[in-house]
């Protein structure tokens, strides 16, 4: 159920939009890393957590601000919400559009879980990079934009465990809905340098420095095809045609530049 990647640092990985939930350990509780989809799977996760330990769950961490990473906060009433400062913006003024647009992802028996969803916006947040002590330490960064606006990197100290949110994808293409398709293979590259083990992206299996850089090099791909399509060097189409991705993901990535380049 629960994967051990380091001394007291876990994941889970749910068949539920296979999205990977982060655990850490400290002597004074638990700090876990994404709340998942709804309050129910919050509840879920909850529950599974006394499995793994009796100690309390005293921080969540939410690497970026979508649904499906978010909306299982409020099943942590007595826990510190942390997240970049703009995830708590996007929470607070956007939750209304974030239910509407999750139930585009879910079967419609599934919506009246999404309309009982009450959205918990991050009580502790910071602009560049916060620590967290909870008997050892755990350090946000935020590196730039990428994925969303309010994307950040999860560590321990003293450990190589890097948890990655969606700025990393496995097992499917990357996410480009609220990307900033020219400017998310440069936030990598400047996290790159710091990778030294055990990658846990939002969704799909863990991964390494290798695989990152992988995908750096797709990316960097998207970012200079959106370039030329935004300069007129390029036709949309011819983009789309020499992209690393399939042409459903290409179009939403030139489609999403031209807004965000």
């Amino acid at each position: 159920m629960f994967d051990q990647l380091d001394e007291g640092i876990f994941r889970r990985r749910y068949a539920s939009l296979d999205l990977n939930i982060g655990v850490v350990i400290g002597d004074d509780g638990i700090l876990i890393i994404d709340s998942r989809a709804s309050h129910q799977q919050g509840e879920e996760l909850r529950q599974e957590l006394r499995q793994l330990t009796g100690k309390r769950v005293g921080w969540v961490v939410n690497t970026h601000w979508h649904w499906d990473h978010t909306f299982g906060n409020s099943r942590f009433p007595e826990a510190e919400i942390w997240g970049h400062e703009r995830s708590r913006r996007a929470l607070a003024e956007r939750g209304a559009e974030m239910k509407v647009g999750a139930k585009k992802w879910i079967p419609a028996d599934y919506h009246p879980l999404i309309d009982k969803v009450e959205i918990l916006p991050p009580t502790n947040v910071f602009a560049e990079q916060a620590s967290i002590r909870i008997g050892r330490q755990v350090d946000l960064r935020y590196h730039g934009l990428g994925h969303t606006d309010a994307d950040i990197t999860v560590t321990v100290a003293e450990s190589q465990v890097a948890f990655m949110g969606d700025l990393i994808e496995e097992g499917a293409p990357p996410g480009f809905g609220d990307s900033y398709p020219t400017h998310w293979a440069a936030t990598l590259r400047r996290i790159l340098p710091g990778l030294a083990g055990v990658v846990v992206p939002g969704h799909g299996d863990v991964v390494d420095a290798s695989f990152v850089e992988g995908q750096v090099q797709e990316l960097e791909l998207v970012a200079t095809l959106a370039k030329q399509v935004a300069a007129g060097e390029l036709g949309v189409e011819e983009g789309i045609g020499a992209g690393p991705y399939p042409p459903e993901v290409m179009r939403s990535a030139l489609e999403r530049a031209t807004v965000a380049i």
